[in-house]
Parts: C-alpha cells; sequence; structure tokens
C-alpha cells in the first residue's frame, strides 16, 4: 500500500545517502521502475475512464463508491465488542453512514465516527509506523474525493495535538516509547499537498501606501503625489504597491526533522484553518484544549485583561473589587460581570461532544504539557482561534474554549516577551471582552423592556345566566 511506500521511500533515500554508488544505482532502478509502472497505471486509467469522465452519473457513483469502500474498511479497524449492545449499536451506526447519498459527507458530521476514531489514535501505543489508522487517514487523503480528503482534515487537530504533546511530553529520551512515525507520515502527506499546491511559490499580501486617501480614510498629510501640481505625474501614479511575505516558499521533506518540525505542523494547519468552514464543531474544540494544554501557562497573567467594565464602558466600584477573571478552573467563568450572559438556546445535538470524547481530551491535555511555540507554529494556530471566536456560527461552547485558549497563549507571551503574540492575543481577548459586555448589555436591556412593558388588562368575564 501506498503509506508502506512512504516508509520504504524513506529508507531507500537514507540508504542511498549514505551507501555510496551501489546505493545509488539501486536507488535510481527503483524509482525507474516506480515512475514507468505509474506512468503506465495513469495511461490505462486515462483511457479507461475518458469517456466517464464526461458522465455526472458515472462520477457520482464511482465517488460514493469510494467512499463507501473507505467507511467500510474503517469499520474493520475500530474495536468493536459484540456482545456489548452500545458498542453493536454503534457499529450499526456507522455502517449506516455507508448507506447515505453523500458518505464522505455523512462521515464527517458524525460524532460517533470521530469519538470512536479520536478514542483509538488516543490509545498509548497509536501514531507507530504500522499503526492501521494512520495508514487509513494517509490513504483515505490520496483520495480525489474532497470530502473524503476534509474528513482527513478533520483530524489535524488531533493529530498534531497527539504528536507535538507526546514528542514534547518527556525531556529524556525513552527508548522504549513507540515510534510516532505514523503520525509524521500522515503530517508530511499534508504537508506535501499544501507544497504541491503553492507550487514554490511565497504567501504574499499587498500593503496599501496609507499616504494616498482611500474609501476608509483620509491622510492627514497628502502625499506630494496625490497634489493637484503632481497630477500628471504618471512615475509617481503608477508606484507599486509593498508587497508582504505571509510565508515563504515551502522546502520538500521527506521526514519531520527536529529543526522543522513547527514550520511543518504549522503548515498542516493552516490546511486546516483555509477549510475550517466545512469542519465540524469538535475539532475545533480539539485544537482550542490543545492549545491550552501546549501554552501551560495557568497564572495570574491570563486574568489580566479580564476586569469587569474594562474597556466596555460598564461603571465599576474599584479596580480592586472589579477584578475578576473569565478563567475559573480552566473554564469559563458566566457569573461575573460581562460575561454573565442569559441562556444561549442552541441546537447542540451534533455540536456537545460525548463524555467518552471528553475524557480523551483531558487524558491529552494531562500528557500535552507546555510545549515549545515558534511563531511558524504559532501564527496558524491564532489564526483558527480567531475564527473560533469571533465566527458568528460558531457554538458558544467553541467560543468559550478559544477564550480561555487565547488568555492562555497570552500569558505564555508575555512571560516569554513575544511580541507579535501578545498584540494579536491582547486584541483577541479585547474583542473577545466587548463582544460579552454587549451581549450582556442586550441582554439586561430586552429584560427590563420586557419587564417595563404594561400588560394589557383582561376584560371582565360576563357570566351569562340562563333564565
Amino acid at each position: 500500500m501506498e503509506y508502506r511506500h512512504h516508509e520504504q521511500r524513506h529508507q531507500l533515500n537514507h540508504q542511498s545517502f549514505t551507501g555510496g554508488s551501489l546505493s545509488n544505482s539501486s536507488s535510481s532502478d527503483v524509482n525507474n521502475n516506480s515512475y514507468s509502472y505509474s506512468s503506465a497505471s495513469a495511461h490505462n486509467h486515462h483511457q479507461s475512464h475518458h469517456h466517464s469522465h464526461n458522465d455526472p452519473m458515472h462520477s457520482w457513483w464511482e465517488s460514493v463508491s469510494k467512499a463507501r469502500s473507505r467507511i467500510h474498511s474503517l469499520l474493520s479497524l475500530l474495536p468493536f465488542d459484540p456482545h456489548d449492545s452500545s458498542s453493536s449499536s454503534l457499529s450499526f451506526s456507522l455502517s449506516s453512514l455507508a448507506d447515505s447519498d453523500r458518505p464522505a459527507r455523512s462521515l464527517l458530521e458524525s460524532l460517533d465516527a470521530y469519538s470512536s476514531i479520536a478514542a483509538s489514535l488516543s490509545s498509548p501505543l497509536s501514531g507507530s509506523g504500522d499503526d492501521p489508522l494512520c495508514q487509513w487517514l494517509y490513504d483515505t487523503f490520496q483520495s480525489s474525493d474532497p470530502d473524503l480528503r476534509l474528513v482527513v482534515l478533520s483530524f489535524v487537530p488531533l493529530v498534531a495535538g497527539l504528536y507535538l504533546s507526546r514528542i514534547h511530553s518527556s525531556s529524556i529520551i525513552d527508548a522504549s516509547a513507540p515510534s510516532l512515525a505514523g503520525f509524521e507520515a500522515v503530517l508530511l502527506a499534508l504537508y506535501g499537498a499544501e507544497t504541491k499546491a503553492r507550487s514554490g511559490k511565497p504567501v504574499v499580501v499587498s500593503i496599501p501606501d496609507l499616504s494616498l486617501p482611500s474609501l476608509y480614510h483620509t491622510p492627514a498629510r497628502p502625499s506630494p503625489s496625490s497634489s493637484p501640481a503632481n497630477a500628471g505625474d504618471t512615475s509617481s501614479s503608477n508606484k507599486k504597491p509593498s508587497v508582504g511575505v505571509l510565508a515563504p516558499p515551502l522546502e520538500p521533506h521527506l521526514a519531520v526533522k527536529s529543526t522543522k518540525r513547527g514550520s511543518i505542523v504549522g503548515v498542516v494547519l493552516d490546511s486546516f484553518y483555509k477549510q475550517i468552514s466545512q469542519m465540524p464543531s469538535w475539532s475545533k474544540l480539539e485544537l482550542c484544549r490543545f492549545t491550552t494544554a501546549w501554552a501551560g501557562q495557568d497564572c495570574a497573567c491570563a486574568c489580566s485583561l479580564d476586569r469587569v467594565g474594562a474597556g466596555a464602558g460598564l461603571d465599576t466600584a474599584s479596580d480592586d473589587e472589579s477584578a475578576s477573571c473569565i478563567l475559573d478552573n480552566g473554564r469559563l467563568s458566566n457569573g461575573v460581570g460581562p460575561y454573565e450572559i442569559g441562556n444561549v438556546t442552541e441546537d447542540m445535538s451534533k455540536m456537545e461532544i460525548s463524555e467518552k470524547l471528553a475524557d480523551s481530551s483531558d487524558d491529552n491535555k494531562g500528557a500535552g504539557a507546555r510545549i515549545p511555540l515558534p511563531w511558524e507554529l504559532l501564527q496558524p494556530v491564532l489564526r483558527i482561534l480567531g475564527h473560533c471566536l469571533l465566527a458568528p456560527l460558531n457554538s458558544q461552547a467553541v467560543r468559550d474554549e478559544a477564550a480561555v485558549a487565547v488568555r492562555r497563549v497570552y500569558a505564555r507571551a508575555s512571560h516569554d516577551i513575544f511580541p507579535q503574540a501578545i498584540l494579536a492575543t491582547r486584541s483577541l481577548i479585547q474583542i473577545d471582552n466587548r463582544g460579552r459586555a454587549a451581549a450582556r448589555a442586550a441582554t439586561i436591556a430586552n429584560a427590563s423592556s420586557n419587564a417595563n412593558t404594561p400588560s394589557k388588562a383582561k376584560k371582565p368575564e360576563i357570566l351569562l345566566a340562563s333564565k
């Protein structure tokens, strides 16, 4: 299988690098044979499906068949106890996903499937080179079905969280610890796809010239090029805008080196962020909880920006009396000041995390200690936290977990004196505080308006007595 070929390719490249001319020649022969085989297979595949590409019905059925095949292979990997009624019902629930009209989409939106896979991936012996679930994720991502690729992307927070937490959980290298080659193969597959998509080009953004007027602002000091005297000067009007580099060109990697680990996982998390609008709520919760564990800074700094009325226009008695933290034992405190928000009526049937998944997440946080957070890794994490905190369609549970995570990262950045992270997290916290204060003010206004609205007097009942 391709997952095995991926590992063998790593070994072959290592041998060719250290084995001299004999290894180089054998490596070249194998690569040539592999290329000839793949070219012939691709040519035959193109000829056999040349006419079927123009048939949308055939393409739909082929996509459904592939998704059903992946679901059935997944069921064979998950441990089900036939003597347990709950396990049997879960197996039946997952089997029914293959019978739907869109099996891959149903798998993506199934909390039962995610919980089962997460429980298996969270086992202490998972992530090795022969882990069947890592092999399933690797093979599924090679599919051309976009929904199946989304299924793999939904497990990026879990795989990245488990991988980084385990590899940094101990300062002493334990030779008996299980290998994490399976997790690394999945991450490298996602990294390779993003490298191919960027085509060796950097990610850039055009920076506007603030000295020129726009629809949104008028510069205090107009530039000479914008004055009427220089209106005919084409050299200044055709001035190229400044370009900022958000991400440098990606280099291909065949292994996860310790010096490149943060950047590789960061690119994979950026791939998750690009599709975050289609990701289920539990994937976002997973990343927020792992980020809280990664920051590992549970101190007063996390609460330094959480003062009742600070920046929200609310009256407070004093700074000492108004100081209160939004964090309460790692969770949001909903009974203090602007954070006391009214009952939120949401359909949480697909949003709530089951006890089994919650327990596994708690275990992950216990195993995931404080890890290094380079900017290459922290930048996509902050983008995801910003979406979880501010996107209007997110559930309140996702927003609350993101609020906890961003405050822990702020505390960590304050201790590490990390200017970029301090600026980003401080902005997110202030926006969150204002949003919660506005929500509380709206709740109080609605409650007072309902209390002051006079109710119409009921007409006296007239009893008609029969004569």
